[in-house]
């Protein structure tokens, strides 16, 4: 069993890169990576899974920053960035900047051949 499940767009482009390299820095296999768009197990509403990243640490969903920070803590290079990120202050502007590059999320998509409804 996988120290933290995550959820991602597979018909994302920007999402498939992203997660392309998480897998690489997984070499304990610490994290399962759940295609929503593949796979039919979704724990929470489908569409809420596509709108914000996703992970489960601990038994606990997360959503956005907080869930990016429980795939870090998983990653040994990137663990120190991810417990750094347990600091309320620091949660609250990664949550500033993931909101932020969810505005432009669309518009990175058209340009990377995804698509951009979501």
């Amino acid at each position: 069993m996988a120290d933290v499940d995550v959820w991602f767009d597979g018909d994302c482009p920007l999402c498939r890169r992203e997660i392309a390299l998480m897998r690489r820095l997984d070499r304990r296999g610490a994290i399962a990576f759940i295609d929503v768009v593949g796979d039919g197990t979704c724990p929470i509403d489908r569409a809420e899974l596509l709108a914000r990243f996703h992970a489960r640490e601990d038994g606990r969903m997360l959503s956005g920053a907080a869930a990016f920070a429980a795939m870090w803590r998983a990653i040994p290079l990137l663990r120190p960035l991810g417990l750094l990120a347990r600091n309320r202050v620091v949660l609250r502007g990664l949550e500033a900047a993931y909101i932020a590059f969810l505005r432009i999320r669309p518009h990175l998509q058209r340009l990377a051949g995804g698509r951009a409804g979501v």
